[in-house]
């Protein structure tokens, strides 16, 4: 039996064209994604609104899918239209009003050299209630590690791609900030500048600039990114794309993480170990406390995404449960 305590109310996955329970395992343990990292995937939120669970931008995250297919030369019978079909039953099947949702294509049992040349492509859906990705601190502003290791370059990798193997260096990164008693850590790029989190983009506001940087910098631009761009515009606040040095970073007015898991969550404390310091000294962004635009931000994403605001209904996929 499987622990679902990590997955409420997950009670059934889709898998190759079929629901399974979700207690049931259906993976061999010679997959070639298990073993190499030859994956892509998604991370999708549903959101309750008065019409029902609304997906939001159900449509540019599957685009990104297929994108990120393409760059790990997948091949598979399933249309856009299918998947998509595929995740709204999925919400639907599990009777969800908010929800994660986790599309995934691997290389599956075949053979076991690098080249999955005998491999099929499958297809696996998943979808659960979760909650605040950095927990319940993400209202106060989280404490950040500015790590030694620089981030994955976009010369060496295809960065606009979410493809799983990619994200060992998270993981691994993700739990040396936590070992030095931050929330999560940060990357710089080959060229010291600030890239990105674990699995987060960043803006700061610098002279009252909402600022993010681009895939230049070592990125993936993030779904979420472009929201909050398009609605940062929309509120007035003037808005620019350009690179990020670790001063920019640290003298912030305001900082904060945006993506589908930990949606916005300002960035107060900085623990910057970029140079390999053994006690690095942390730093205060701004007044150590959430600054106006990221809770000006939130407010307007959290009306965005739950229906509130008809600006944005083009971004909302209703689920009829």
């Amino acid at each position: 039996m499987f622990d679902t305590s990590q997955f409420p109310k997950a009670s059934k996955y889709w898998y190759n064209g079929a629901f399974y329970d979700w207690q049931e395992a259906s993976l061999h343990p010679m997959s070639h994604a298990l073993h190499y990292g030859t994956s892509v995937f998604e991370g999708i939120r549903a959101y309750p609104t008065k019409r029902g669970p609304a997906i939001f931008r159900l449509a540019e995250h599957i685009d990104r899918f297929l994108h990120s297919a393409k760059v790990a030369r997948m091949t598979f019978p399933w249309t856009r239209e299918s998947i998509i079909e595929a995740i709204k039953a999925t919400v639907k099947i599990n009777g969800l009003q908010s929800a994660y949702i986790r599309p995934l294509l691997f290389y599956s049992y075949g053979n076991l050299g690098l080249v999955p040349k005998f491999c099929p492509v499958h297809l696996v859906i998943g979808a659960w209630e979760w909650g605040a990705y950095l927990g319940d601190k993400a209202q106060q502003g989280v404490t950040v590690y500015i790590l030694p290791q620089r981030r994955l370059h976009w010369s060496q990798l295809d960065m606009s791609a979410k493809l799983g193997g990619m994200y060992i260096q998270s993981t691994i990164c993700g739990l040396e900030a936590r070992l030095r008693g931050a929330d999560e850590a940060v990357f710089l790029n080959l060229e010291g500048r600030v890239a990105e989190g674990p699995g987060e983009n960043i803006f700061i506001v610098k002279d009252g600039t909402l600022l993010t940087n681009d895939h230049r910098e070592s990125i993936l631009e993030g779904i979420t990114r472009s929201s909050l761009l398009t609605i940062g515009r929309d509120l007035g606040i003037p808005t620019a794309i350009a690179a990020i040095s670790k001063n920019d970073f640290l003298q912030a007015e305001e900082a904060f993480f945006c993506g589908t898991a930990v949606e916005i969550v300002a960035i107060t404390r900085v623990i910057d170990a970029s140079q390999g310091e053994e006690s690095p000294q942390p730093h205060i962004i701004g007044s150590g406390q959430p600054g106006p635009v990221t809770r000006r931000l939130q407010a307007a994403y959290s009306q965005c995404v739950r229906g509130e605001n008809p600006a944005y209904e083009k971004w909302l996929t209703y689920v009829d449960l």
